[in-house]
Order: structure tokens, then sequence, then C-alpha cells
């Protein structure tokens, strides 16, 4: 990935998981201690935050920064909360909601 390339895909990521947690900009980067543009300047490309920001930026969403850059993860916190759960249950209760996600998948 080029230089370029990440600073455009860590733009659009803050900002797809900045939007699913239904959170502002705002209140984003007032809540990572940051100055209230922080977030926008980085999803505007102005900037890139230091390693530091970033790994806070990863716990603000409750992810691991590999979840972060994991494209094929659409909502990474949600599938956290799943595999947490998921791995609570018997092999039996584990049968079950897999029965139940291949029903749902085959619709």
């Amino acid at each position: 990935m080029h230089a370029k390339d990440f600073e455009n895909f860590l733009s659009l990521r803050i900002s797809q998981l900045r939007h699913q947690k239904g959170v502002s900009a705002r209140e984003m980067s007032l809540a990572i201690g940051q100055s209230e543009n922080y977030i926008s300047r980085i999803e505007s490309k102005r900037m890139l935050p230091s390693m530091l920001v970033f790994f806070y930026i990863c716990e603000y969403f409750g992810i691991h920064p590999k979840e972060f850059f994991d494209e094929q993860l659409e909502n990474p916190g949600i599938s956290k909360e799943l595999m947490e759960k998921f791995q609570k249950l018997t092999p039996e209760q584990s049968q079950h909601i897999l029965a139940i996600m291949d029903d749902i998948l085959e619709r």
C-alpha cells in the first residue's frame, strides 16, 4: 500500500467506523483527548494521527489495530462482540446458531 493509499484508507475507515458508532467527528475528537476538529482533519486528509493516537482511536472503537485494517470486516466491533459471545456457547448451542446463520444466508 502506498502512502497516499494508506491516507485514503485511514480517512475512509475512521469515517465508516465513526458513522457506525453514531458519533460526530467533534464528539470522537474530544473523547480521545484531542482538539474538537482533530478527526475532521484526519477524515479530510489534512493530517495523520500519531501511532499513540491511532491506538486511542482503536480503543475508542473497541477494536484491535488488526481489525481496523481488515477490510473484510465491515463492522469490526460487532464481529468482535459476536466472537466473544460465540466462544461462551456450548457445542450444541453453537450448532444451533450456525444453523440459524445458514438459514439467514440462504434467503
